[in-house]
């Protein structure tokens, strides 16, 4: 929400291989995996901002916070209209660092950022007109019911009468909480508030809408159903979004492009599809007894695979990639007990997003750097 800490009285007013191999799924071309048949979506998939301008542009965006931490190092995108972009990494990395400079909430310290046309050290009373914000915090009135909480952020947004009530209860029946509407916000499962805070960044239709983290903490339940309601406001209502997250699943579902970052810099960008189609195969991972001794061993002999396309360092043993992984084990097994090699596990599966972000920064998103965090203060 841009309006916080707000109380009122209760009642207040590509190109395909084998392109004869791609089916329709649900209207959406997909292509057979190599190695299970699993849907995934194709690298032709179609998106509705083909041939859209640009909403969002930065140029070489800059914060330095004071006492010298450098959150976002000289980065640079674009988003187009109608597309729903997201940014990918661990916590630290500087996404919701972006998010507050692009929403006028934090000063940056150089660089160029414009949003639907305005300018955000010149013009932003313009960019909050058209913008939607929802922060990692939910942010409701517990005392209110679902139904005032809406209608107070329609007043925040001068909005007033019949195309209030109409808006309300627009957004009521698309995230789902018409029946609860009266009940009192401090009732509701966290989920429900989820859905109520997304909706009351919604009131005043916005031209963008940005999501930082929009379901962390959720359960899979409540995950999914915030995920169909994006979906359908920027498939329907043409709402263009600006996700940033951690979370894989969320990443691919959602995405049409996507931005990995790692230490305030961009270290690669495109569709989902396409970042995963460059790990040449699905994924092999290995674990060792004792990976330390034996790991750059390993690495030779499963490079010498035929197959395999590409072999990578983890935390525990290595990732290899081909694209008939699950036909290699068995070599790679035999491998290994030739060479005395003693595997604690090894297992196959499709190659990830995760599996993108070791590729460019040499390890895995993990959950251990919260201790490493975006910060912000008010200017």
């Amino acid at each position: 929400m841009m309006f916080e800490n707000v109380k009122a009285a209760k009642g207040t007013n590509l190109e395909i291989e084998e392109p004869d191999k791609i089916v329709l799924h649900n209207g959406v071309p997909f292509l057979p995996t190599a190695t299970d048949g699993a849907a995934v979506k194709a690298i032709a998939t179609p998106t509705a901002t083909d041939g859209a301008s640009d909403i969002i542009n930065v140029e070489n965006l800059v914060k330095v916070y004071p006492g010298g931490t450098r959150a976002v190092d000289g980065i640079s995108f674009s988003i187009r209209e109608g597309e729903f972009f997201g940014f990918l990494g661990p916590n630290g990395a500087g996404k919701s660092t972006t998010i507050q400079v692009l929403t006028t909430l934090l000063k940056k310290t150089s660089g160029s950022v414009t949003v639907a046309g305005y300018d955000v050290d010149t013009d932003a009373r313009e960019i909050r007109k058209v913008i939607g914000v929802q922060r990692q915090e939910t942010i409701l009135d517990g005392d209110l019911t679902g139904r005032e909480n809406l209608t107070l952020q329609g007043h925040l947004q001068r909005l007033h009468g019949t195309a209030l009530k109409k808006r309300v209860d627009e957004l009521l029946t698309l995230v789902e909480l018409s029946d609860v509407a009266d009940k009192r916000a401090a009732q509701y499962s966290g989920g429900m508030k989820k859905r109520l805070d997304l909706a009351s960044t919604l009131v005043h239709k916005p031209r963008v809408l940005f999501l930082d983290e929009p379901t962390s903490g959720l359960d899979p339940q409540s995950r999914v159903a915030i995920w169909e309601h994006l979906e359908t406001l920027n498939r329907d209502e043409g709402v263009t979004v600006f996700l940033t997250t951690q979370q894989m699943e969320e990443a691919d579902r959602l995405c049409h492009r996507l931005s990995i970052l790692d230490h305030g810099e961009i270290v690669v960008s495109g569709s989902p599809v396409e970042l995963k189609h460059q790990l040449g195969g699905d994924t092999i991972t290995m674990s060792f007894a004792n990976s330390g001794g034996v790991k750059d061993r390993s690495k030779r002999i499963v490079s010498g695979v035929q197959g395999v396309t590409k072999v990578l360092d983890t935390e525990t043993g290595l990732a290899a990639y081909a694209k008939n992984a699950s036909a290699l084990v068995p070599d790679i097994v035999r491998l290994f007990d030739e060479n005395e090699i003693r595997l604690t596990s090894i297992s196959v599966a499709s190659a990830s997003l995760d599996d993108v972000f070791l590729q460019y920064t040499g390890r895995r998103i993990r959950s251990e750097e919260l201790s490493k965090v975006d910060t912000w203060k008010p200017m």
